[in-house]
């Protein structure tokens, strides 16, 4: 006789896979999920793309119409045109680029020409190149002269030089009175250390003197200096260049009134010789007529 000390449950197929599911233990499932990129986020990032586009677009559209006014007051129909007529122009793109690089381009370039001045402002005035050294003033270095009006000190490579300045007769009244209706540059060969402080003692203001040029904006030709006013972005038609060098425009000739060195005209006065035949009106400053 079997005696069972423990009671034996027989349970069904049923539900011994469910204690075995039970009992057995879970497997772990790694699951790789992509990032999905929020709709906001690219929402934002293309509003600032186009307010970045129509920006640049928007100023592209500005310069242009600015430089096109610009051209239309440089312009006018003369022989000074070739370098500066149209002082600008736009550089074409000789790519094309699909529709999202079009949008996060650089506006066009706008190369210049070789213009020395700025753009006239006022289409009416002429304008008038003046040389500086004998033909405004003269400079001597020491010993001390026995007259003279200004002193410069300018440094040239690396060491102070001391300049006596005499103004010509009449150079200030002259300036202030050419300068009401004219465009006034003076268009100096000497160096930009020395000329300039010699333009300040002259025009301290600033009044009367539009631009100045100096020996960098020169032509080198045969070892000389040369002034081209072909590059200026005027009309040849309505300028004129005073010098005592002829060797200075040369180029231009047509356009140049002489004028005898001031340095000629103090040595004729103090009893010199002659001047080129010239009188006691010599000693006064030159009178235009444009």
């Amino acid at each position: 006789m079997l005696i069972l000390h423990r009671p034996f449950i027989i349970h069904s197929p049923e539900m011994v896979s469910k204690i075995i599911k039970k009992r057995s233990p879970p497997r772990s499932i790694k699951r790789h999920h992509r990032r999905k990129t929020s709709p906001t986020k690219n929402n934002a990032s293309f509003s600032v793309i186009s307010s970045l586009n129509k920006s640049i677009k928007t100023c592209r559209r500005r310069v242009f119409r600015l430089f096109s006014k610009l051209s239309h007051i440089v312009t006018t129909p003369s022989a000074a045109g070739k370098h500066c007529r149209k002082g600008y122009k736009i550089l074409h793109q000789e790519e094309e680029l699909d529709e999202f690089e079009s949008n996060f381009i650089v506006p066009k370039a706008l190369a210049f020409d070789r213009c020395l001045l700025p753009p006239l402002i006022s289409t009416t005035k002429k304008t008038i190149f003046l040389d500086l050294d004998e033909t405004l003033v003269h400079s001597s270095t020491d010993p001390p002269p026995k007259t003279y009006d200004f002193i410069v000190k300018p440094s040239m490579d690396g060491q102070i030089m001391k300049f006596y300045v005499l103004k010509r007769p009449g150079v200030d009244f002259f300036l202030e009175e050419i300068s009401k209706n004219h465009e006034v540059v003076v268009f100096t060969a000497g160096l930009r250390q020395f000329a300039s402080q010699v333009l300040d003692k002259l025009d301290p203001e600033g009044r009367f003197v539009s631009h100045r040029l100096y020996r960098d904006s020169c032509k080198e030709v045969n070892e000389k200096f040369v002034k081209d006013l072909s590059e200026m972005g005027r009309n040849l038609e309505r300028v004129v260049i005073v010098d005592d060098n002829p060797n200075a425009y040369s180029l231009q000739p047509e356009n140049a009134v002489p004028i005898r060195p001031f340095l000629a005209v103090m040595q004729y006065y103090n009893g010199g010789g002659t001047v080129g035949g010239g009188g006691a009106d010599d000693f006064e400053f030159v009178q235009l007529e444009l």
